[in-house]
């Protein structure tokens, strides 16, 4: 008697079966119970189980990822995610406009799943035949952390942005404004923005924060001014009052006392009247504005002599390097400057080449001061290797040996 064929067990995952192609076709459950086709059709039943044993175990472990999670427009995601991140309105007048200008032209038509890293690639490559390498660095950085979120939102397993170092800027070192160019600064742009620079400068004061600077936030008898508040002003005009940029912006600046002249007469002359006036307003009392203050920046640094990119902002590095060039330590000037890390103060530490030769001097200073007490204590066995005479330039610092 002929044994009945066995009949093949029932699948526990997933179905399977042959398309009239002669190809075959997988559907599994989702995590919700709807029921998914795979993407693909198989060339073999046995490539359609594998597909469905990797589905099983990835629900398993639970890394399984809807595959229409990730059917949202990238504009939509981009858009939603900046309305969501409680940025800065400076921070968010930036991201919107390297969405619109540099990423929405490429990806704001593709599905945020669709974003793969070949496109990645070759986005970036055509932008840096199109821009400068800060802008598509700042751009990259965006659109890593927009799917980076996808990732975090399950709507994709990995983020396409793979490529090493493509978020960083290597943008030039700022111009330093030495002390004498400040001061012709300060002479030459009028006694009613004069202040201003000097605060800049001698201060560290960042210009949205001078710009909403008041008098009660002026200490004179301490010799001292608050950031309490900042006014960036947006492209649109917009003058947005606020925090400062970080919560260690919030600082009391004491003044060297040679500005203490300045600001006493500056609030005599020009400030709004009243505790809560403003210290530093337009000629005809208004609300400190970039565009008009921009035009007497302009002329003033064309007169003084100093390149076209030195910006109001870069007064910072005149005054951070010249507080760092005290020796105070590191948090001193970070308090000081309204930094809360460390790479941003170190940015304004600049090593000039007289800095490098006065490091040099003083290196030659000690080791020969440690030499001359060697020297006096050579009968205990020390021992002394002799130094050259020094030839010295006309500031007495040591340029060769003799």
């Amino acid at each position: 008697m002929a044994r009945p064929k066995k009949r093949a067990p029932r699948r526990s995952f997933g179905a399977i079966r042959k398309l009239p192609s002669g190809r075959y076709q997988a559907r599994y459950p989702g995590t919700d119970g709807a029921l998914r086709a795979a993407p693909d059709t198989y060339e073999t039943k046995r490539d359609a189980e594998v597909f469905l044993a990797q589905i099983q175990a990835d629900q398993t472990r639970g890394d399984w990822i809807d595959p229409t999670a990730g059917e949202v427009l990238f504009s939509e995601y981009a858009t939603r995610w900046v309305d969501e991140r409680g940025v800065a309105p400076t921070t968010g007048e930036l991201y919107r406009r390297l969405l619109r200008l540099h990423l929405e032209p490429t990806f704001g038509s593709l599905y945020v799943n669709a974003i793969s890293p070949s496109r990645v690639r070759t986005w970036r490559a055509e932008r840096l035949q199109a821009t400068g390498a800060t802008t598509v660095a700042k751009s990259y950085r965006l659109l890593k952390a927009i799917l980076e979120t996808a990732v975090e939102d399950d709507m994709i397993r990995k983020n396409p942005c793979r490529i090493r170092g493509a978020g960083r800027e290597d943008a030039g070192e700022r111009p330093v404004a030495s002390v004498a160019q400040v001061f012709a600064l300060a002479d030459v742009i009028g006694l009613r923005w004069r202040l201003m620079v000097l605060l800049g400068a001698f201060a560290s004061m960042r210009p949205e924060e001078l710009a909403e600077l008041r008098r009660g936030d002026v200490d004179l008898d301490a010799g001292s001014v608050w950031v309490r508040r900042a006014a960036p002003e947006l492209n649109t005009g917009r003058r947005v009052v606020g925090d400062p940029k970080s919560r260690a912006g919030k600082r009391e600046i004491v003044l060297p006392a040679f500005i203490h002249v300045d600001v006493r007469r500056h609030l005599e002359w020009f400030a709004q009247p009243g505790p809560d006036g403003l210290v530093f307003v337009g000629e005809k009392g208004a609300a400190l504005r970039g565009t008009t203050f921009g035009r007497k920046w302009r002329k003033a640094r064309e007169k003084v002599g100093l390149p076209k990119h030195f910006r109001f902002y870069d007064l910072r590095h005149t005054g951070n390097t010249l507080a760092a060039d005290t020796g105070a330590k590191l948090k001193d000037l970070m308090v000081r400057a309204g930094q809360s890390s460390e790479k941003a103060q170190l940015i304004y530490q600049h090593s000039t080449k007289e800095h490098q030769r006065k490091l040099a001097a003083d290196i030659d200073a000690d080791v020969r001061r440690q030499q001359a007490k060697a020297a006096e204590n050579n009968g205990e066995g020390a021992t002394v290797h002799p130094l050259l005479p020094r030839q010295r330039d006309a500031e007495g610092l040591v340029i060769r040996e003799m």
